[in-house]
C-alpha cells in the first residue's frame, strides 16, 4: 500500500515537474571563479566523460543571495560506482541514499546521482518507508528533472552548470529567492511526512536567510511536529547542530518556539525557556555563539550544548542535594542523568559529552578561591572553556558578578597580587596545615617491659 502511494507521489499526480527556466550569466552574475576549485575539478572531470554535472542546492542558493558557500555539492547522471572510478580519493557513503565524497586536499565535495521518480517493481525494493510515510531507504536513480522535483524547497532545486555558467530552475526557486520566500515543492504535508526533518530545515532557512515561509508551506507544521519523535536521534542532532551553528541560532530557536517544533528536542527548549533565569542564560549563550560565528571565531559545539543543558543539570543537581547527596557526587549524578535522558531524544556524540562534563564539574571549583586550588584550576586544560562558562553564568544573574571579576583579575595578576587576592578569598595563602606530632611514649619501667 505504501509503495503504491509513493508511486502516485513520485509519478507527478501530487506535484508536477516543469521544464527548466535557463537563467544566463548576465542575469544572475555568478561566474566560475565563485565555485570552489574542487567542485570545478569534479564537474569538469564528469563532463569530460560525457556525464552531466551541475553544482546544486545550498551553494547555488547562497551564491544568488550574495553569500559565499561553505561547501559545494555536485549532482550528476553518473552512478556512485562510476563516480568512484573517476576519482582516486573518493568513497561511497550512505544507506538511505548513496553518495560519493570526493577529496581534494582538505576540501570535500559531495557528489549525488540524480534521484528518480516513480520506481519500477525492481526499483521499488530500493525504496522503503515507515508507517508514517517517512522514507527509510531511497536508492532509485532518475533524471535531472525528477531530481529537482524530489528536492525539498524551490530555493534548493537550482542547478548551476560551470561550463556554460547557466542556472537551471525547475520550480521558480530563483524568483522565490529574489522575493525572500521559502516554498515547498509539491504537497507540504506529504513532503514533511516523507522526512520530518524538513520542518526544522524550513525554520533554519527562513531564520538564517531572512525569508518568509510560504503560507501553504507553514500550515501543516504544528500538526505534524510530533513526527520528529520518529526521526533517529543521531539525525536530529546533525540537523540541530546545523541550526545552532548557523550564526543565527537565536533567531532559529525563536522560530522553533513559534512553529511549535521545540518540544522534545532539548530540555532547554521545553522547560528552561519558561524560567526567566534559564531563558536569559540560554539566550546569552546563543547570542554569544552567533557573534563568534559571524566574526569567524572558533566555536565549540561542546560549549554550546553544555550551555543549553546547564539549567537542566543545575535543577537535577539541587534535587539530589536536597535528598542528602553530598555536593560533588550530586553534580556527577545530575550530569549522568541529564545526558542519559537527552541521548534518547538527541544523540550527542561522546566526544562532546566528555567536554561538557569537564565544563560543568569545574563550576563549583570556581567558588574555591583559597590555598592552592585556584592555581590548580588555572592549569586545567579546559580552564578557558570553564571560565567563559562562568562569565556567562555571571552575566545571566545566576552567579555573583564579583566571582567572575575575581577570576579575571587572578588570571592576569602577578604572583604578589595573586597571593594578596587569596588572603581575601578565604584561608591565607601562606597558612599550611600543621602536622600533628605524636606524643612520645614514656619510658617503660623494667618490670613493665614487653617480653622478648
Amino acid at each position: 500500500m505504501i509503495t503504491k502511494f509513493l508511486g502516485k507521489v513520485f509519478s507527478g499526480r501530487i506535484f508536477k515537474a516543469q521544464q527548466p527556466r535557463i537563467i544566463p550569466y548576465d542575469v544572475h552574475g555568478i561566474g566560475r571563479d565563485r565555485i570552489s576549485a574542487c567542485a570545478l575539478r569534479v564537474a569538469d572531470a564528469l563532463q569530460a566523460e560525457n556525464f552531466t554535472a551541475f553544482v546544486v542546492g545550498g551553494a547555488v542558493r547562497d551564491l544568488i543571495l550574495g553569500w559565499q558557500p561553505k561547501d559545494f555539492d555536485v549532482a550528476t547522471n553518473a552512478t556512485p560506482e562510476q563516480v568512484r572510478e573517476l576519482f582516486r580519493r573518493s568513497r561511497i557513503i550512505g544507506r538511505r541514499f548513496r553518495l560519493v565524497h570526493v577529496m581534494c586536499g582538505r576540501e570535500m565535495v559531495e557528489v549525488s546521482t540524480y534521484r528518480g521518480g516513480n520506481p519500477t517493481e525492481e526499483e521499488s525494493e530500493q525504496r522503503a518507508a515507515d508507517e508514517h510515510g517517512r522514507i527509510l531507504r531511497d536508492n532509485v536513480f532518475g533524471t535531472q528533472e525528477q531530481d529537482a522535483t524530489r528536492r525539498d524547497f524551490t530555493i534548493n532545486a537550482l542547478f548551476y552548470d560551470p561550463r556554460t555558467q547557466e542556472v537551471w530552475d525547475y520550480h521558480g526557486g530563483y524568483d522565490d529567492l529574489k522575493k525572500r520566500r521559502l516554498r515547498m515543492i509539491g504537497d507540504p504535508e506529504q513532503r514533511y511526512r516523507e522526512d520530518p526533518v524538513r520542518m526544522l530545515r524550513a525554520v533554519r532557512f527562513a531564520a538564517s536567510r531572512d525569508m518568509e515561509i510560504d503560507a501553504a508551506t507553514r500550515a501543516p507544521i504544528k500538526a505534524l511536529a510530533p513526527l520528529l519523535a520518529n526521526v533517529p536521534p543521531s539525525r536530529l542532532f546533525e540537523e540541530m547542530l546545523k541550526l545552532l551553528m548557523s550564526g543565527y541560532a537565536y533567531e532559529c530557536v525563536m522560530a522553533l518556539r513559534q512553529e511549535g517544533l521545540h518540544h522534545g528536542l532539548l530540555p532547554m527548549l521545553d522547560v528552561i525557556l519558561e524560567q526567566p533565569l534559564g531563558e536569559r542564560f540560554v539566550m546569552l549563550a546563543l547570542r554569544n555563539t552567533d557573534v563568534r560565528i559571524k566574526n569567524d571565531k572558533p566555536v565549540s559545539p561542546s560549549f554550546l550544548f553544555a550551555s543549553l543543558l546547564w539549567h537542566e543539570v543545575l535543577a537535577t543537581w539541587k534535587r539530589f542535594e536536597s535528598e542528602g547527596v553530598p555536593t560533588v557526587p550530586a553534580l556527577y549524578q545530575a550530569m549522568e542523568q541529564v545526558i542519559q535522558v537527552q541521548a534518547a531524544k538527541l544523540a550527542i556524540p561522546r566526544r562532546y559529552g566528555g567536554d561538557m562534563k569537564e565544563i560543568w564539574i569545574m563550576q563549583p571549583r570556581f567558588l574555591q578561591r583559597s590555598g592552592r586550588r585556584p592555581y590548580r584550576l588555572l592549569e586545567h586544560p579546559r580552564f578557558r572553556a570553564g571560565y567563559d562558562f562562568l562569565l556567562l553564568r555571571c552575566a545571566s544573574g545566576e552567579v555573583d558578578p564579583a566571582v567572575g571579576e575575581w577570576w579575571t583579575r587572578f588570571e592576569h595578576a602577578g604572583d604578589a597580587e595573586r597571593t594578596a587576592m587569596l588572603t581575601q578569598g578565604g584561608e591565607p595563602a601562606g597558612r599550611k596545615r600543621r602536622r600533628r606530632r605524636r606524643r612520645s611514649m614514656p619510658e617503660q619501667a623494667p618490670d613493665q617491659a614487653e617480653p622478648l
